[in-house]
């Protein structure tokens, strides 16, 4: 463990005590052998001027809902320090009550809730703290013979045994520094939680935890094995699809499956004992927000239904009911983590971010499974006290800020052809506003930077090449798990030649292209389509279909072919629950197959302004591929649930058509 601290850089703040603290905070958090995804905490005490003016000792502790990693000074709310020093004195303090007494507190009523271990902060006699929930003291804390060796390890700490965060750890602490001075000491070990340094130098106490983090980690290489098992396996993506399918239904919507198939995930899901060690419960009592108390253990070749998950969910049902009370409603019973058998460890999640956040959780507790194994064993606390944080009102509380109706498409995967621009991009969008993980196919390179962000991807992708396309679908199976929306949007238009002077090239690449490439598409994603969440399967057609105009033979035959392949697609994969439709969209200027010079052209055969002939059509309208892509986004929701074979215009209104 390595001290980050730069004493060039902590000049930057002297003098602001506030703007110390966010740095040396940031410290912390880069790390996350300290802290990860919104653990740990920090505070510091400082003087301040309340509303009328006058001088008052507050505590700026970490608020509710920031991480360390990128903390600002909004992130630490401001509370009255005597006072809240005062409700560590208390006999009794129900969680309810100790939040309501917080935020009354606070100087700004509007700031974010502080930190359910404020008064822990406020006791203790020093103007810097930090607590972080380190891996390598938790893993010696879960060991069997674990208060012996931090002891042995930590003689000028104070060493105190597990309870329940918040107001009872409060008074645990309090308790211990009445009866041994805390100056005394260099920090506090809260067994299976972490650990607490602090100082008047906010320096003392960042390196003080970076010192002890490292005794931890030197006896951990001394006498234990930190080499752990490698291996690589093959992947069966359908399989992977069918477990996702199986999760989705046991947490009642659509969840992405992002597995990690590194050497060292495969390593550990390869292990004979790995049903018995993995499933003792989590590292630390927090991570149980995240991760659920055990992962499911899933076969290799796991056969429809996955009955894995099935027996996890009655595993969940009974947890809850030898634990719970009538007082209780008990939470969705699927999976967050899936030990899927020599293939590695699979996160489930609404969000490739909540992805993101549990399959990190997962690699450090296999790390400290595994090495705490090495070590003379690993234990994790009772099933009940686990399920009292699990249940715990005020994590209850932070899960219903987050709660309410989720996006239509939260946790679907979707998949869009055509992406780089206009239509394909204003739809990429579009499903990632309504909460799907989308990614975008174009043969341009520069599809990678227009479709780029957490739960959007950009990817280059020859449809007219048929490895390219299943190379293509092997990649976002790979990425999410599964697939629920196929957008075949690509196409070309060339105009111009008719019919007796029609070339070779243009009427085979604009087949090949816009009629077969997306035939290409179907075949591969359709089997990935049956195991999806509320399937649907669109094609993006075009008026030409059935108002065709001269000079335009193969683009007009191309979709006149598409639309009836899409029509025959929705006859086969009804019975499968896969919708297929079709949009077709007319004078979407705001695309590529638009030039300047192509709309003057157009425009002036009419004898109108550029202007005008935007909006030629019924409703005067005109129509933009933002429009296109609502349209498409909406059509793939619940909202057209009952609808299959539809072919729906989005043009305006068009005379020739109707």
């Amino acid at each position: 463990m390595q001290s980050l601290w730069s004493d060039a850089g902590a000049a930057a703040f002297a003098g602001d005590a506030l703007a110390l603290r966010v740095y040396s905070s940031r410290l912390l958090g880069s790390n996350e052998d300290l802290v990860m995804h919104g653990g740990g905490n920090t505070s510091v005490k400082a003087m301040t001027q309340d509303f009328f003016g006058n001088e008052l000792e507050v505590l700026y502790v970490k608020g509710s809902g920031w991480d360390l990693k990128t903390i600002e000074k909004p992130g630490f709310p401001a509370i009255r320090l005597k006072e809240t020093r005062m409700l560590a004195n208390l006999e009794t303090l129900s969680d309810t009550d100790m939040t309501k007494q917080l935020r009354s507190l606070m100087l700004d009523p509007t700031a974010p809730s502080p930190s359910v271990e404020a008064i822990l902060h406020a006791i203790l006699p020093a103007t810097f703290i930090d607590h972080t929930h380190t891996d390598a003291v938790v893993t010696l804390s879960n060991n069997p013979q674990g208060e012996a060796i931090l002891s042995k390890l930590y003689p000028d700490c104070m060493i105190l045994p597990y309870v329940m965060p918040g107001f009872i750890l409060s008074k645990q602490v309090n308790a211990a520094i009445r009866q041994n001075d805390p100056a005394n000491y260099k920090g506090i070990i809260l067994m299976h939680h972490g650990v607490f340094t602090y100082s008047d130098e906010a320096k003392t106490a960042y390196e003080d935890m970076i010192e002890l983090v490292t005794r931890a980690e030197d006896y951990v290489a001394a006498n234990g094995t930190i080499s752990l098992p490698q291996a690589q396996h093959p992947v069966d993506l359908i399989d992977l699809a069918r477990i996702r399918k199986a999760v989705s239904k046991a947490r009642g919507s659509a969840q992405l499956a992002i597995l990690d198939q590194t050497p060292d995930a495969q390593g550990y899901a390869a292990l004979e004992n790995v049903d018995h060690i993995a499933t003792r419960g989590p590292i630390t009592p927090d991570h149980v927000i995240r991760t659920k108390r055990v992962p499911a253990i899933i076969s290799t070749s796991p056969v429809e239904g996955v009955p894995e998950i099935e027996r996890y969910v009655a595993d969940y049902q009974a947890y809850f009911a030898a634990n719970g009370g009538p007082e209780l409603k008990i939470l969705d019973p699927a999976p967050r983590v899936g030990l899927w058998r020599n293939m590695g460890s699979i996160a489930f999640g609404s969000s490739a971010k909540e992805c993101s956040i549990i399959a990190d959780i997962a690699r450090h507790t296999r790390w400290a499974v595994q090495v705490g194994e090495s070590i003379g064993g690993w234990e994790a606390l009772p099933e009940k006290d686990i399920f009292e944080l699990e249940y715990w009102v005020l994590e209850q509380a932070k899960l219903g800020k987050n709660g309410g109706p989720g996006k239509p498409h939260q946790g679907k995967v979707a998949l869009v052809t055509g992406a780089n621009s206009g239509i394909g991009k204003a739809t990429c969008e579009a499903l990632a506003a309504d909460g799907a993980a989308v990614i975008g196919l174009d043969i341009n390179p520069e599809v990678i930077e227009q479709i780029n962000g957490i739960d959007i991807t950009g990817m280059v992708c020859d449809l007219t090449d048929t490895q390219s396309v299943a190379a293509a679908v092997d990649r976002v199976i790979t990425l999410y798990g599964g697939l629920d929306i196929v957008v075949c949007n690509a196409g070309i238009f060339k105009s111009g030649e008719r019919i007796e002077d029609h070339t070779e090239d243009t009427w085979n690449e604009t087949m090949a292209v816009n009629l077969t490439a997306t035939q290409r598409l179907m075949s591969a994603t359709i089997p990935y389509l049956k195991l999806g969440i509320e399937p649907s399967l669109l094609v993006v057609g075009s008026r030409n279909y059935a108002a065709p105009g001269p000079g335009a033979a193969a683009y007009s035959v191309s979709k006149a072919g598409l639309t009836q392949l899409a029509r025959v697609a929705a006859l086969e994969l009804a019975g499968e629950g896969i919708r297929v439709n079709v949009i077709h969209p007319d004078a979407v200027f705001d695309t590529a197959l638009w030039t300047e010079s192509a709309l003057a052209t157009s425009a002036a055969r009419y004898a109108m302004s550029v202007e005008e002939y935007k909006t030629k059509n019924l409703l005067s309208k005109e129509i933009s591929a933002v429009d296109v892509g609502r349209l498409l986004s909406t059509m793939a929701s619940s909202v057209f649930a009952a609808t299959t074979g539809a072919q729906i215009p989005i043009d305006g209104g068009s005379d020739r058509v109707i």
